[in-house]
């Protein structure tokens, strides 16, 4: 097999040269000197050591060579030959050497030196690299010198179809109208192939279906898919899977082929109408129902889609059109049908619809097809229901005089039951309407009293609501609005619109205005009412003020006399009558107050307090200032004086010398017992220093020296060791020589005349006592265990 190929090669490679050699025959006429075949070298050499002013001919390409061509993919056991170069300066005797370089020189391409062979070292692929440049050069073997110069020539990979079609771009997505012609285009597919199409039929590509017929088809030379079949229906088959192969070889036996897949979508057209699946619909309404109030649905059925399957709805005729109407659901695309007025069982009991419902959308292709809308018969009952009462009208409007005793009449309401019943009626105030129980109502006629005198002023209007609910009934009942309107009486005396305070200056000049005063009244002011001032009986004989009525519900109020002193009266009180015209008339009186105050030159107010007279012949600003600097100043020094002194502050208790605890005293001196009280102290032990005069304390300076107690003994059973060491406790804490921390005080001594002896048992072994113990149980309840352990003895030595 190896060597069929090599033969193929070679076979190649000579129609190659040959090819070569036919094209530079044929245009040696026209080609320059130096594209010829040969050149001889000795020529070339005699000529460039010609001499000056000669000229030079150009001589010939010296080189025989071709477009070398290699086959790619080639796996053989030895390299391939590409061709052989060789030159006319070679006369066979070993002193050329051709050497090789360019793309791929010395790793793919390799040259025989000596004879100029080429091969090719490893497996070429032409889809990678179609060509490769290459440089040759001849030069003598032993100095290195080029005996030529180089030449470049190309070695071509020649191709094999060694590359399957691709589908780069799949899989595809399609969509199509249904109901479209015969060879409505669908989608275009491309395959790619990487061999050379150039170069044989290696990249010929044909297309071909393999599955999708006999739907679809495809064109085999650009690989367009189109519809094959006439009125494909979306609404039988929506989505197709096709199936195309590209083959390469022109689709002859021996091609390399790919596929891909295309799902194709039947988009929708509008091409089914409405169509509604009953004839007649049957429905039912209570007469109770308010309008708005839903009746039923009914739907017609399009198979069509998106716009192409909206249907509308109205209605066409009917006894019913003025009392219902017609919508659409536009999620679920139902017609609805809602009360538009209230039904009356006892008026008609039922009601005929006729429903037509189309497509807004009609497609012009397809109106031959018939007509796009169905119509449909509706047919609604009206139910009896047990309907609530009904007022005679939609609200009351009533009024009612304040102050008016309790029992007023205010007004009436009355509602009638709509049924064939026609039962009684009753009626009730809800009490959330009227919290504080103003009204009352007669529950079989409805006429509403007032339970109290109602006050204008507190609430002019009153809001209530009236329920009237059958008898007998379904507990069903109807409440209506009972506006009540409380009428104004002049019942509320007018006082001061506000009430400040008036200033006026001690300089004042006299017939000077110095208020404006108005009133008020809770009550309505009439038309032609207005307000009178005038002073009060007890001081309209005054010397300092006078009242003017300006007959507009407002009065002046004008200084009389000059000379005012906040010294003499800072304050005055002016009472003024006011009067209302209403029916009845009302009055009342009111106090302005006028406060003196004192002013400048420009009248302009300082002070209206009254200040103590030392204040006018007092001290100036600077010098309560400079006062209060040297108090501060004062202040600080004290402070300051007694920082030091804390920081100097010398211990509470003064040692002569060292801390005499930090020594061993030894006494010699053997003590009397309790009986011995001029032997020496025992507080020597405990404070050394206070054995000649009483210790000195630096926080405590003491005003009495306390002598020093001797020690207290028990005398027979009488005293109690309790009180003993009490006493002890208080004189420790009483003596004002201690020192001032707590100190724990030692009675480590035992006399010889203690008459309760030795409590030791170290002696009671070999001693015999007939000492009494029996005081021991005198000495209280901590000596319990003590007495008895000893007062027990006897009884148990009897027993023995």
């Amino acid at each position: 097999m190896w060597e069929g190929l090599r033969l193929q090669v070679f076979f190649l490679c000579l129609g190659a040269a040959l090819w070569s050699a036919a094209v530079a025959a044929t245009h040696r006429g026209s080609v320059p000197r130096e594209r010829g075949h040969r050149r001889h070298l000795s020529l070339h050499r005699h000529r460039e050591r010609g001499k000056e002013g000669q000229v030079l001919h150009r001589s010939k390409r010296g080189w025989v060579w071709n477009q070398f061509f290699v086959i790619e993919e080639y796996t053989g056991p030895d390299p391939v030959l590409v061709g052989r170069l060789h030159s006319d300066v070679d006369s066979g005797n070993g002193n050329i050497k051709y050497i090789l370089s360019g793309e791929g020189a010395g790793t793919i391409f390799v040259i025989d030196d000596k004879t100029g062979n080429i091969h090719a070292t490893k497996k070429l692929d032409r889809e990678e690299q179609a060509q490769y440049t290459l440089t040759a050069q001849a030069v003598d073997r032993d100095t290195n010198k080029p005996l030529e110069p180089p030449s470049e020539f190309i070695v071509k990979v020649q191709d094999i179809n060694d590359n399957p079609p691709e589908f780069l771009h799949g899989p595809y997505y399609a969509r199509v109208a249904e109901m479209s012609n015969v060879g409505t285009s669908v989608i275009k597919v491309t395959a790619t192939d990487a061999d050379d199409p150039t170069y044989g039929n290696s990249a010929r590509l044909v297309y071909s279906i393999l599955q999708g017929q006999p739907y679809f088809s495809v064109e085999p030379q650009t690989g367009i898919i189109r519809t094959a079949l006439p009125n494909m229906d979306r609404e039988a088959r929506q989505e197709y899977d096709v199936v195309i192969q590209a083959k390469d070889m022109g689709g002859h036996m021996g091609g390399l082929s790919g596929t891909t897949q295309v799902k194709i979508s039947l988009t929708d057209v509008n091409d089914n109408p409405p169509k509604f699946a009953q004839g007649v619909y049957a429905m039912a309404v209570a007469e109770d129902k308010v309008p708005g109030e839903e009746v039923g649905r009914l739907k017609a059925r399009d198979p069509d889609v998106a716009e192409n399957g909206l249907v509308d709805y109205r209605i066409l005729e009917g006894d019913g059109m003025n009392l219902f109407e017609i919508t659409k659901d536009s999620e679920t695309q139902e017609a609805v049908i809602k009360l538009k007025k209230p039904v009356d069982f006892e008026t008609k009991r039922s009601y005929t619809l006729k429903v037509e419902a189309s497509n807004p959308h009609v497609d012009p292709r397809f109106i031959a097809w018939g007509p796009y809308k169905d119509t449909t018969i509706v047919k609604i009952s009206v139910e009896d229901a047990d309907e609530p009462p009904t007022f005679i009208a939609p609200s009351y409007n009533f009024e009612v005089e304040e102050n008016a005793p309790a029992g007023t009449l205010v007004g009436r309401v009355h509602a009638k039951d709509t049924d064939i019943m026609n039962n009684p009626i009753r009626y009730m105030i809800p009490r959330y309407t009227d919290l504080e129980e103003f009204f009352t109502i007669n529950t079989e006629d409805g006429i509403i009293k007032t339970t109290r005198p109602l006050d204008r002023e507190a609430q002019a209007w009153h809001n209530i609501s009236v329920s009237a609910a059958e008898i007998g009934g379904h507990h069903q009942d109807a409440k209506v609005r009972v506006n009540i309107k409380v009428k104004d009486v002049n019942d509320n005396a007018p006082e001061f619109a506000t009430q400040n305070e008036v200033l006026v200056c001690e300089n004042v000049s006299p017939g000077k205005l110095i208020e404006t005063v108005s009133a008020t009244d809770k009550d309505e002011m009439a038309h032609r009412q207005h307000f009178h001032f005038s002073l009060a009986p007890e001081v309209a004989n005054n010397h300092s003020f006078s009242l003017k009525d300006n007959r507009d519900s407002t009065a002046s109020i004008f200084v009389i006399r000059k000379g005012f002193s906040r010294m003499s009266q800072d304050v005055y009180h002016l009472p003024i009558e006011i009067n209302d015209n209403g029916v009845p008339p009302m009055s009342s009186t009111n106090t302005l107050i006028i406060r003196v105050c004192s002013c400048d030159s420009k009248d302009t107010i300082l002070s209206c307090n009254v200040e103590p007279f030392i204040l006018s012949a007092g001290l100036s600003t600077g010098a309560l200032i400079a006062i209060l600097a040297c108090i501060v100043i004062l202040l600080a020094i004290v402070v300051l004086f007694v920082a030091l002194r804390r920081q100097k502050k010398e211990p509470l208790i003064v040692f002569e010398e060292e801390d005499i605890r930090e020594n061993i005293i030894t006494y010699d001196d053997e003590g009397g017992g309790e009986e011995d009280t001029e032997a020496f102290d025992i507080a020597t032990l405990q404070n050394p220093d206070g054995a000649n005069g009483f210790l000195p304390r630096k926080d405590i300076k003491p005003e009495l020296q306390y002598p020093m107690h001797p020690g207290l003994r028990p005398i027979g059973n009488s005293v109690d060791v309790d009180d003993f060491i009490k006493t002890r406790i208080s004189d420790a804490d009483n003596d004002p020589t201690a020192p001032p921390y707590d100190s724990i005080q030692i009675y480590g001594y035992e006399g010889r005349g203690s008459i309760a002896g030795s409590l030791s048992s170290l002696e009671s072994v070999t001693t015999d006592s007939d000492l009494d113990y029996d005081y021991l149980q005198s000495w209280g309840p901590r000596f319990k265990k003590l007495a008895d352990l000893y007062g027990t003895k006897d009884s148990a030595d009897d027993n023995s």
